[in-house]
């Protein structure tokens, strides 16, 4: 089986076989990453995530990790994408704000039990920075290494940033749970 880079590096050399191959492989996690941010409509941002790395194939490091280099993408997209829906300046830390803030209201898949709603819900109420955290981290399962490649970020500020949006979400969470016992 050829590696992720085996791939890009065939699709940049116009094996559009290759770039299929490698797009089936990791789209199911690009569509995730986008779709729980921003809803259903995210085929766009898919498709120019992935041409984006053809692009910028050289900015890949020879020890880096594709998956690192793809979410630093989509997350790039993500950001301007989302300066662009609220009329942000350009240097904005948009990231720093919640989606609940930014005023979206992705759809969300239904829920199979209470649990996953107030989780969900958790999640659109911590900043967007620590959203991808964890998403990352937990449903994506990046290394620590793949998310600072991802991040622009050091592997020592991915922990201790992980380590905060944790604390956030259960602190998110135990406020949601209070409400219901209200």
């Amino acid at each position: 089986m050829r590696t992720d880079i085996e791939l890009l590096d065939a699709w940049c050399a116009g094996d559009n076989v290759a770039g299929d191959a490698l797009i089936r492989r990791h789209f199911e996690a690009v569509c995730r990453f986008f779709r729980s941010k921003l809803g259903e409509d995210v085929e766009d941002l898919i498709q120019r995530t992935f041409q984006i790395c053809t692009v910028r194939r050289k900015e890949l490091q020879a020890d880096g990790s594709f998956r690192g280099f793809l979410f630093g993408v989509a997350r790039n997209l993500l950001l301007d994408h989302l300066r662009r829906l609220y009329r942000r300046g350009e240097h904005d830390d948009v990231h720093m704000y919640s989606l609940r803030d930014l005023g979206t209201t992705p759809s969300e898949a239904v829920a199979r039990n209470e649990r996953e709603v107030m989780i969900q819900e958790a999640m659109r109420r911590i900043p967007l920075e620590q959203r991808m955290l964890l998403e990352l981290a937990h449903w994506e399962r990046l290394t620590g290494r793949e998310i600072a490649q991802a991040l622009d970020i050091g592997e020592n500020t991915v922990r201790s940033r992980l380590s905060r949006a944790r604390a956030a979400l259960r602190e998110e969470l135990e406020r949601l749970g209070s409400k219901d016992s209200l």
